[in-house]
């Protein structure tokens, strides 16, 4: 048994060494983490900053004036485009030099004064939709803030927001802790995938079958280094989620890096099924995009997994991206302890028989062919 297991850890140390034997590889492994801790805390963000709007003024009214002042003095707003009528109000927004419209009546000083209802108008560049309805809602409140000062409003009752686990709603904290999933995805896939199917392109594939191992344990020793690789780049992007970005972790380390193994033990049976399969590597690359498109697609990253169709939930359920993004952004922000993770550790480590078992049930499968 002993003689078994130095085999299996001569051919991780094997594994090892080929990853990181050419500058290419290394770079293949470096770039994508390089590059989506340096973009993805800033590029992946749904806040709305430094804007452009049109505003056309029908209102030469002080009160009016005031209004657009502040429009003008939000820090969403950098951009402020007043135009005279309005057919360059609709120019502004078919030329995308704006991004949202605003339209001052004539007659809004006076109904302001009057504390009757006065309605401005909002045109909103539909081809930006996202971006010009959160933009929208901010011109809104600034609306709504202004009018009730005016006419001194005050409603029965008020709802007072408090954003828990995010109090300041800094993006940041919601994409770096997704981003320890993202990365642990491209490199588990990565060194997986490219396995075996780069054992065919240089030839030592057949060498590999007649050593003294089975295909369980050769296996096992393909699996191991995309697991190690896949621990090792996360707990990077961990760490300088915390020490960089100033994103808090409130969770255990340990109970992270058990959630980081489960995943990526899933993740290491989709690799070699899929390298199980791939005659070079170019195809073993193909393979792993396309899976993993999808993968962050359904995982609730981009999306909320319950605005999905019943058959994209189910899909979404049996996706082990989904389950780590859960444990990461909870042990980071909520405080999860084990029986908090445990369901997802739970469905992580059964997608993890079942990709494993499939991808072992193929490789003996290609093994006789």
């Amino acid at each position: 048994m002993i003689a078994v297991w130095n085999r299996i850890v001569a051919l991780i140390v094997k594994e090892l060494q080929q990853l990181f034997a050419t500058k290419t590889s290394i770079r293949m492994l470096l770039m994508p983490l390089l590059l989506q801790l340096a973009v993805f805390p800033f590029a992946t963000t749904l806040e709305v900053k430094e804007a452009s709007i049109a505003i056309l003024n029908e209102d030469s009214g002080a009160e009016a004036v005031e209004l657009i002042q502040r429009y003008h003095a939000a820090s969403a707003f950098s951009d402020v485009l007043y135009v005279t009528d309005a057919a360059s109000l609709r120019d502004a927004l078919d030329g995308q030099r704006a991004l949202l419209a605003i339209r001052v009546p004539p007659d809004f000083s006076k109904k302001v004064l009057a504390g009757t209802p006065v309605a401005i108008q909002a045109l909103i560049d539909g081809r930006r939709s996202n971006a010009a309805q959160i933009a929208f809602s901010y011109i809104r409140q600034v609306t709504n803030d202004y009018v009730g000062e005016r006419i001194g409003f005050s409603a029965p009752a008020s709802l007072v927001v408090r954003n828990v686990y995010n109090p300041n709603l800094d993006y940041k904290w919601f994409v770096l802790p997704s981003l320890v999933a993202i990365i642990a995805t491209v490199s588990c896939l990565l060194v997986t995938a490219m396995s075996l199917a780069r054992e065919r392109e240089e030839g030592t594939y057949d060498q590999l079958l007649v050593t003294p191992l089975t295909p369980a344990y050769i296996m096992l020793g393909k699996a191991v280094p995309g697991i190690l690789v896949s621990m090792t780049q996360s707990s990077i992007i961990a760490s300088a989620a915390v020490f960089v970005y100033g994103v808090p972790f409130t969770g255990a380390v340990w109970l992270l890096l058990t959630a980081t193994f489960a995943y990526s033990l899933a993740l290491s049976g989709v690799g070699l099924l899929i390298s199980s399969f791939s005659t070079s590597q170019q195809q073993a690359f193909m393979g792993m995009f396309s899976y993993m498109v999808p993968s962050v697609i359904l995982s609730g990253y981009l999306a909320p997994v319950e605005n999905m169709p019943a058959f994209l939930r189910f899909l979404s359920a049996v996706n082990p991206l989904t389950h780590f993004i859960s444990m990461a952004k909870g042990i980071f922000l909520k405080s999860y302890g084990f029986s908090a993770v445990a369901p997802d550790l739970l469905a992580l480590l059964a997608i993890s028989s079942v990709t494993l078992l499939t991808a072992g049930m193929a490789f003996r499968w290609q093994t006789r062919t």
